[in-house]
């Protein structure tokens, strides 16, 4: 059980968020939308707003964006958007992959595309979008990934900026989520 919090007021909707250690040195606040669709719903309200016109596909990676991903995909008028999974399944007959490092996520992992993502994904223009954007790795892996699809990516979203990705002018956020020191 953590003994610190930090509370987060996003979107109208306030949560209060432990903060746990990742390194020896860094702690994060855990943000997690899974589950809450008061959070994703009032988060998805808002990001619509801010995303630019033009958009043909949300593009997120597998797990915590998916129900914003759906809720944006709803707000905007889409039937679809598509998932990046975590590894490939048996069902992809032709896939194609990057890897991303993730400070959330021990070690190397990888994104999947399978067929019918691909084609939704050629010649669109994509929002790649997650729950938390800190060092951009997993937004640089869904643009390599965009690219290799042979999509052309529009805009990249997300409900936090964690630490410097706050100063970043390329992606659109609702709020800045600062880091802490591990304890």
């Amino acid at each position: 059980m953590a003994d610190r919090y930090y509370t987060l007021k996003v979107a109208g909707v306030t949560r209060e968020l432990p903060v746990l250690n990742v390194t020896k040195d860094l702690a994060i606040a855990g943000f997690i939308m899974l589950g809450d669709n008061e959070l994703v719903d009032a988060c998805a309200r808002a990001l619509a707003k801010k995303i630019p016109a033009g958009i043909d596909v949300i593009l997120t990676a597998e797990t915590k964006g998916i129900p914003l991903a759906a809720e944006l995909a709803r707000q905007l008028g889409m039937k679809r958007f598509v998932v990046a999974r975590k590894s490939i399944k048996a069902y992809m007959e032709n896939p194609i992959w990057v890897e991303d490092v993730s400070i959330t996520t021990k070690g190397v992992q990888k994104l999947c595309l399978n067929d019918p993502d691909i084609e939704l994904i050629r010649g669109s223009q994509v929002l790649l979008l997650d729950d938390v954007v800190s060092t951009g790795g997993s937004m640089a892996a869904l643009k390599e990934l965009t690219e290799k699809a042979g999509g052309e990516v529009a805009a990249e979203a997300c409900v936090l900026a964690e630490g410097d990705a706050a100063n970043r002018k390329d992606i659109i956020f609702l709020e800045p989520l600062p880091l802490f020191p591990a304890q």
